[in-house]
């Protein structure tokens, strides 16, 4: 038997799309800063992956191939220190996405934070960790709502 979830997004909607007006605002500034939307998406993917999000697993990986992204990068994401197919800028983006994620088993310690400012600067820093938040936060909410993935057509 399957229980119905509350439908998080539609029982406090207000809520919900004012952290949809919020997460449009770092996408914004992310974007302003010089941060492109592949390194934005890599950051949903690979928060995505490690937090199990079905439907999050769905849009990013759509989302990153729209940018021009390869099914390669895509299904490497989960070893991507393994593989010299990301950029240095990538690289940092996808260390600070781990680290926000997995926060209560991992922190940088400064030579690993002095090494992302070698390819960020100070707002990428910022909004990239605001971006992890933000994919985080609304991962949880398509877990606890159980949104589904439907088949394509």
């Amino acid at each position: 038997m399957t229980v119905t979830r509350v439908p998080v997004n539609k029982q406090s909607a207000s809520v919900y799309r004012a952290y949809l007006d919020a997460a449009a605002e770092v996408r914004a500034r992310a974007e302003d800063a010089g941060l492109s939307r592949t390194v934005l998406e890599l950051v949903n993917l690979r928060v995505s992956q490690i937090n199990g999000c079905a439907f999050c697993l769905n849009m990013h990986s759509k989302a990153l191939l729209e940018t021009g992204d390869t099914v390669q990068r895509i299904a490497v994401l989960p070893a991507w220190r393994d593989t010299q197919l990301f950029s240095d800028t990538e690289r940092a983006a996808l260390e600070i996405a781990e680290t926000v994620t997995w926060i209560s088993d991992t922190h940088l310690d400064d030579d690993e934070y002095t090494l992302l400012r070698e390819h960020l600067t100070d707002d990428q820093v910022s909004l990239l960790i605001w971006s992890a938040i933000t994919i985080n936060a609304f991962n949880r909410v398509s877990i606890m709502s159980r949104y589904p993935v439907r088949a394509e057509k």
